[in-house]
């Protein structure tokens, strides 16, 4: 009976030793590569190319915004934002109110959404005043949308002054920067 308990740890431990180093042999091996590689091809009419702000040019632009405020004693908030309408930077000046920082990114949105000055979108509302009804919108001045060859890249967004009309005139140096 001894000899035959020995034997089952026996086989228990070797079968659990076995087990063990598979499991660990997987563990530390490199994964496979991938059996088939995608290749796209740049001629490919499927494909497009866009052009976009890198952060650190977005970043410069809010600072020229920002610089540009202060400039004027303005405490204000500044949202750059892409072409889908993600912000890439936000900056709160020092002292802008609350309400501000979202102002500014819902400006930027609006204007990169139609490639508008947010100015020019306030008149459009005497025509179409559901425009003001799509979500994250805000027809407000303040906002100038960034081209390249007339087409949207990104929106530059500044909440805070007192009017719409040195809003824009900050946003407008913001984007005015990104062509030094």
């Amino acid at each position: 009976m001894k000899k035959k308990l020995w034997i089952g740890a026996a086989t228990a431990a070797v079968v659990a030793a076995g087990t063990f180093g598979a499991v660990s042999a997987n563990a530390s091996a490199p994964a496979a590569a991938p059996a088939v590689a995608m290749k796209a091809d740049v001629a490919n009419d499927n494909l497009m190319q866009t052009t976009h702000l890198t952060v650190e040019a977005a970043t410069e632009a809010a600072q020229a915004a920002l610089d540009a405020a202060k400039a004027e004693n303005q405490r204000v908030s500044v949202a750059v934002v892409d072409r889908n309408g993600n912000t890439i930077v936000t900056l709160r000046g020092d002292g802008a109110g609350p309400q501000s920082y979202e102002s500014a990114a819902k400006k930027a949105y609006t204007a990169v959404s139609w490639n508008a000055p947010t100015s020019e979108l306030v008149k459009r509302l005497e025509n179409a005043p559901n425009l003001k009804d799509i979500p994250g919108t805000l027809f407000l001045g303040g906002g100038a949308p960034v081209q390249v060859k007339g087409a949207p890249i990104a929106g530059i967004g500044v909440a805070g002054a007192p009017s719409g009309d040195l809003d824009e005139k900050f946003a407008r140096a913001g984007v005015a920067s990104l062509d030094k």
